[in-house]
């Protein structure tokens, strides 16, 4: 067992957005940072947000412990729960928790298809089957939400609320500029800031996330990745006027040292009635009902020093694992009688008889360890 990190939705990356909302006079019931509103309340021309996926506070600790990001590092958050890009980045671009959005994993059941669903692929879980047929599309109408590129502009029409993002990624803004490397989003960082008008600039790179997804956190190509872009970030810094830059991450890393796979342990498949959803490192999973203390002895007999299992009601309302507010209709649905988070560095992959085998990933997240949960929040000014 590792050290954990619970989820702190009056200090995470949910009240880094709440501030810039804040900012801009957009109505919210969450709490803000004070940090951040007194860098904000000195009104900047241009407000830019970048996002690091996967650039926890020890990762940055570990990889460049004096430079330019550490000197301004000044506040350590933490992500929401689970510690995932689809929880997280979706509170980023919602300005709300995971509990408001239903936006909570990789993976999530949608009984309206009978099918578990990758939530930012749009894709059939298992086999990846497209759903771009199917009659009713789940992501207009069930778990659609306002991005705050509209809010922004709607509480403060003088200000232009732009994105940028990888060419893969949906848009959320009315202005929306791809960039598929660093250099091209600081280009247009800096393109954007030194126009006249106001504006707040959202942009997110999904590296070093998938370069440790790869190599692990320790790699000398996560390392690289940090290290060049912390320099291109500086420089991009040296050439703004009236501008205020804000660097975070939504989510930290941690090396896989112990994985296994669900197919391997019949006797838990045996207790449940649907697959697993969700991720490697943070389960749901749906007990049939004369199996629930049969389950719960087996599982903890495999795994109670590698993952915290509990009951829905402990995880949702209890533990308030996915924050707090307005509950979002699906999230009954999407999780399970039972939740299983990783405390330790192991997964439980997901992959079932019809899916293709993937390759083991050695490094990831989703999990309750501080290398996952812990966030920086930088700030040049």
């Amino acid at each position: 067992m590792k050290e954990i990190r619970m989820p702190d939705y009056n200090h995470s990356i949910l009240n880094t957005i709440t501030s810039i909302l804040k900012h801009y006079n957009v109505k919210t019931n969450h709490n803000s940072l004070e940090v951040l509103d007194a860098k904000l309340n000195k009104n900047y021309k241009n407000v830019v947000f970048i996002i690091l996926d996967g650039m926890g506070e020890h990762i940055l600790k570990n990889i460049s412990p004096n430079s330019f990001f550490a000197k301004n590092d000044v506040d350590c958050l933490t992500s929401v729960f689970p510690s995932t890009t689809t929880a997280a980045l979706t509170t980023y671009y919602s300005g709300k928790p995971p509990y408001e959005t239903g936006w909570i994993a990789w993976s999530q059941y949608f009984k309206e298809y009978g099918r578990a669903v990758d939530m930012l692929a749009h894709k059939e879980s298992y086999k990846g089957d497209s759903l771009k047929d199917a009659n009713v599309d789940v992501f207009k109408t069930l778990v659609n939400y306002e991005p705050v590129f509209y809010q922004i502009e709607k509480a403060s029409p003088n200000v232009k609320a732009y994105e940028i993002m990888p060419s893969y990624s949906d848009r959320r803004a009315a202005r929306t500029i791809k960039a598929d490397t660093v250099e091209e989003m600081v280009e247009n960082i800096e393109l954007l800031c030194s126009t006249s008008d106001k504006k707040f600039i959202m942009a997110y790179c999904d590296n070093p996330d998938g370069i440790m997804h790869k190599y692990g956190t320790d790699s000398q190509e996560a390392k690289d990745f940090v290290l060049d872009t912390e320099n291109q970030i500086k420089n991009m810094c040296s050439n703004l006027d009236d501008t205020i830059v804000i660097i975070s991450a939504d989510h930290g890393h941690l090396n896989v040292e112990n994985p296994h796979s669900i197919l391997d342990y019949p006797e838990i498949l045996e207790c449940l009635y649907m697959p697993a959803t969700f991720e490697a490192r943070a389960l749901t999973f749906w007990v049939k009902e004369d199996m629930k203390d049969i389950f719960e002895e087996r599982f903890n007999n495999l795994f109670k020093d590698e993952f915290w299992l509990m009951t829905k009601d402990e995880f949702v309302e209890q533990k308030h694992f996915l924050g707090y507010g307005d509950k979002h209709p699906k999230v009954d649905d999407f999780v399970g009688n039972y939740v299983a988070i990783s405390i330790s560095d192991s997964m439980i992959n997901l992959g079932n008889l019809l899916a293709d085998g993937k390759k083991l990933k050695k490094s990831t997240h989703c999990g309750l360890t501080k290398e996952e949960m812990e966030v920086p929040l930088i700030i040049w000014e």
